[in-house]
């Protein structure tokens, strides 16, 4: 029973159907809940903040984060985890909701209890919300506390507090209006004695907008010593009645609604509770007064564990910097409390208290947060990478051209607001989508045009459906173009003021798309489609072959199709960016905010198509990369992992390709075939299987040991951390299949030359042609299958998720860079596309095709050492063994996007919060 205990955060496994990790649970860490069923429904009420009662319909045995779920996506709120449901327990206190737990386990009567969606945690900076859906809710929250009592404060502050909320709710000051509303609407005790004081308030906020009322409430209350406070009696030791509570500083003592003593999280230690006693013990202080050890006494053993719960939450969501280990488990007896707190996603970055020691969290130090810093916020490290270089891009001096001077001229020019930066990689990342659009609806298009052999059904799904969505964002384009023209004072416009945003072309575009959300939805039916048409006409299949063998298709047919998809996710993260750096009083901040909202709500809506057509998509692929399997791509499977491990034979240690699926383990070598396919050699099902780490038992570094029904295998990853990521994902899948009760499908061919018994023991036999086809280099390969992300890893010995695909897919860039060989003097200027774990070079946006590219897995991305001699600003330095690379960008914004490609060399999408500066910065 003590702050000590907190559990491993959820690492994978979120596209694959387990629940995310919110909330508190009761959990041992590495348990997962049971997937749920479908059974009988049962109808459970939630008020929500504007005192509306809804009704959701859930299964019997769901967790109570399905319910949570069904009312946010009710809300159309994003930013979930600030919020929670509270309900009365039969003790007649308060609690929360456990969000992991099964909602029937804990409301044992559902048809007599309401629960409660209100405000959890309050951060300290409302500005910190991104959503002005969240700083509205969290304005109805500070009005119910203001309406209790529950939210005290000065009479002057109370009248202006209220004047807001009339001003958001029925506009500018009318006198009678004004006298009527306040007269049927009761915001506060008391509030008869102050309405000339809220009236004369009131009467001052003419034209001021709901958004900025709310946001006006927010700024108020953040100040006040009761904002966010939840008061719980107890007692001193010479019974003194108090109350404690607890925010994001730490614990409070009150006596009525007096603040009379604070603890900071830096200086507390441990935090515990006995029976009705709970313990605040404080890290020694010799200019202190107080003992090292607190003691209040409250009403039960279940007042304490409540309050002790939210004290754990409250450190964690504030404070957890490190991703704590839990303790090991004892084997005969335990004691205390199961409690463990787990938090899928750190919210925001609050600088709590700089400079203050750590707190120790079950022997790991949890900081305070600092600017800029999250709660996953590693920094980068380069990757442990032991295989042979992949052919670097033949890139030459000839035509280098010297731009240092021109282009200093030119970026001296430009607008220096971020705001414009962010409109620039709209403008430069819509051209490349514009061209990849173009893809799909012209150059394939004409290709096929060539042969009627396109089925009528599958060319009427991509004209009717792609067709409009291409047509639309070529007007947005040019729109897009004239304004960053206009902003850069490149134009006739004489105002610039009414240039110099974005947000309102953004909202028209939105609109406009939203119109087409029918379409975008059978964007998975084309390419369902045309897989279909491709299995059943042997030449359609070729010409897609040999159209995906063309310089203009840089990547497989199928991720073109998925583009539109993308795209949405791309405007999101965008309007994001640009809503977050806006004040709510720019003039751009509404239209941002309105095509957020419109752009957030197709992301939800498309979200279920987008996840399942990125698995079919995925699934088609590596089906081009395998012989010896059979309908890899059913109902059902999905991918999860793929990459190199090495596995111990009769002949030692031998580098192996594993593809790990929803059922199945498969291993492969590269073969001999014209693609330079991978063959597979064994299959190992994943219901039953058990994993262990064998490093000890063979010698081997980094090996762990697979034991399947009928075989088991031995294999050895490249580095701890590609075993650690193997590991988890198997165990994760077969606790899935485990769960299902479904057996795997045997995914080998049929013919007995490609198939292996598991009697044949573990040696493999492998003739010499495929071992010398193993160690031939990618010069070898066709242009476009060379670079599959299989061969890539293949040879970089490295692996990647599905998690991984995804946040490759979020994080795309386009835009110029000036590139720099390790022993050339000059920059040449290039455009370049970033996209699939690859760089994309062009000599302008204007190209249909790149010159040449450069997969980064196993890349490593850094700043030059002021060794390196690079006198230049916004330099970052790509390297991998003896291959280096320097781009220069065109500004800090621009340099701090390349966050993203950190996210693919480093630790692939698991590092979006790297920061890079460059040296002058740093200085």
């Amino acid at each position: 029973e003590t702050l000590n205990e907190q559990p491993k955060l959820e690492v994978a496994g979120q596209r694959l159907g387990i629940p995310e990790s919110l909330g508190v649970s009761t959990l041992e860490p590495g348990q997962r809940p049971p997937t749920t069923p479908p059974g009988r429904q049962v109808s459970i009420r939630v008020q929500l903040l504007d005192d509306v009662t809804e009704v959701f319909d859930i299964s019997q045995r769901a967790p109570a984060k399905a319910l949570f779920d069904l009312v946010c996506v009710h809300l159309n709120l994003a930013e979930r985890d600030y919020f929670g449901l509270q309900y009365q327990n039969p003790r007649r206190m308060m609690v929360w909701l456990d969000l992991l737990k099964p909602t029937l386990k804990q409301i044992r009567r559902p048809k007599n209890t309401i629960l409660r969606f209100v405000v959890k945690f309050f951060p300290p900076d409302h500005t910190q919300l991104l959503e002005e859906l969240t700083r509205y809710l969290f304005a109805l929250q500070i009005k119910h506390d203001l309406a209790c009592g529950r939210l005290t404060c000065n009479a002057t502050s109370a009248a202006l507090l209220v004047s807001h909320i009339v001003q958001s709710e029925i506009g500018d000051f009318d006198e009678v209006q004004s006298f009527q509303h306040l007269l049927h609407n009761k915001y506060m005790p008391n509030q008869d004695a102050l309405m000339d004081k809220i009236t004369e308030y009131h009467h001052k906020h003419v034209g001021q907008t709901p958004a900025e009322s709310d946001y006006q409430l927010l700024e108020m209350a953040r100040r006040l010593e009761m904002y966010g406070v939840r008061l719980h009696p107890a007692k001193d030791r010479e019974g003194t009645k108090l109350s404690l509570a607890v925010s994001h500083i730490g614990l409070l003592v009150f006596q009525g609604h007096t603040k009379i003593n604070a603890f900071n999280w830096s200086k507390v230690r441990k935090l515990s509770f006995k029976r009705k006693r709970f313990l605040i013990k404080l890290r020694p202080d010799l200019n202190s007064a107080y003992q090292d050890t607190l003691e209040f006494v409250m009403a039960s053993r279940d007042c304490c564990k409540t309050f002790w719960k939210i004290c754990v939450e409250y450190h964690a969501f504030f404070r957890l910097f490190e991703e704590p280990k839990p303790k090991a488990k004892a084997v005969l007896f335990t004691r205390g409390s199961s409690f463990r707190f787990r938090y899928a996603g750190w919210v925001g970055g609050w600088s709590v208290i700089s400079g203050s020691p750590p707190v120790v969290v079950n022997g790991q130090k949890a900081f305070p947060f600092g600017p800029g810093q999250s709660s996953n916020g590693h920094q980068p490290s380069p990757i442990n990478a032991h295989s042979c270089p992949l052919s670097s891009p033949l890139f030459t001096d000839a035509g280098y051209v010297r731009t240092d001077d021109e282009d200093e001229v030119r970026r001296k020019k430009c607008p220096t607001d971020k705001a414009y930066f962010i409109a620039k990689e709209l403008l430069t990342t819509e051209r490349t989508f514009l061209k990849d659009l173009a893809v799909i609806t012209v150059w394939f298009q004409a290709v096929l045009g060539k042969e009627d052999i396109l089925p009528d059904s599958v060319r009427t799904l991509i004209n009717t459906n792609y067709d409009p969505v291409y047509q639309l964002h070529q007007a947005f384009l040019k729109e897009v173009e004239q304004r960053l023209q206009q902003w850069e004072g490149r134009s006739n416009a004489h105002i610039k003021g009414d240039y110099q945003r974005v947000g309102d072309v953004m909202l028209k575009n939105i609109q406009g798309l939203k119109q087409l959300t029918s379409l975008l939805q059978r964007h998975g039916e084309v390419l369902v489609e045309l897989e279909r048409s491709c299995r059943a006409s042997q030449r359609l299949q070729e010409l897609c072959r040999e159209f995906e063998q063309q310089k203009v298709c840089y990547l497989s047919l199928n991720m073109f199709l998925l583009r539109p998809l993308h795209r949405l996710l791309h405007y999101k993260l965008i309007l994001e960016r640009l809503c977050k750096h806006y004040p709510p009083t720019h003039q751009d901040f509404r239209d941002s905010r309105a095509a957020l909202a419109d752009i957030s709500e197709m992301v939800l809506q498309l979200q279920g198509t987008m996840m399942k057509m990125e698995n079919i998509q995925k699934l088609l692929e590596l089906k081009k990369d395998l012989t010896g399997i059979q309908d890899l791509a059913i109902p059902g499977r999905e991918f999860i992992r793929l990459g190199c491990l090495s596995k111990l034979s009769g002949k030692g240690l031998q580098q192996r390709m594993f593809f790990l699926f929803s059922d199945s383990l498969v291993y492969t070598s590269r073969g001999m075939t014209a693609d330079n396919q991978f063959k597979v050699h064994g299959q190992l099902p994943l219901y039953g299987m058990t994993i262990r780490e064998s490093e000890d038992e063979w010698g081997v570094p980094h090996s762990f040991t697979l034991f399947g029904q009928h075989q088991s295998v031995v294999v050895a990853a490249s580095c701890v951390s590609e075993m650690v990521k193997w590991m988890e994902d198997i165990r994760m899948a077969v606790v899935l299949v485990e769960q299902s009760n479904r057996p795997s499908t045997d995914l080998l061919s049929t013919s007995r030359s490609d198939r292996k018994s598991p009697e044949e023991g573990g040696v493999e036999a492998e003739s010499e042609e495929e071992l010398s086809a193993s160690r031939s280099s990618l010069e070898r390969q066709s242009a476009q299958r060379g670079n599959t992300t299989v061969h890539v890893c293949w040879h970089r010995n490295t692996s990647v998720s599905m998690v991984d695909f995804s946040v490759a897919v979020e994080n795309q860039l386009s835009g110029n860079l000036l590139r720099k060989f390790k022993n050339s003097n000059g920059w040449q200027k290039l455009w370049v596309v970033f996209t699939n774990f690859s760089l994309f070079f062009y000599k302008s946006h204007q190209d249909d095709y790149p010159l040449a590219s450069l997969p980064l897995l196993g890349y490593s991305l850094t700043v030059p050492a002021e060794t390196e001699n690079i006198q230049k600003d916004y330099v970052f330095k790509l390297h991998f063994k003896s291959h280096v690379y320097y781009f220069r960008s065109e500004s800090q914004y621009t340099f701090q996007r390349s966050v993203p490609l950190a996210t693919c060399c480093v630790v692939f999408g698991l590092s979006n919060q790297i920061y890079l500066y460059s040296p002058s910065y740093i200085s």
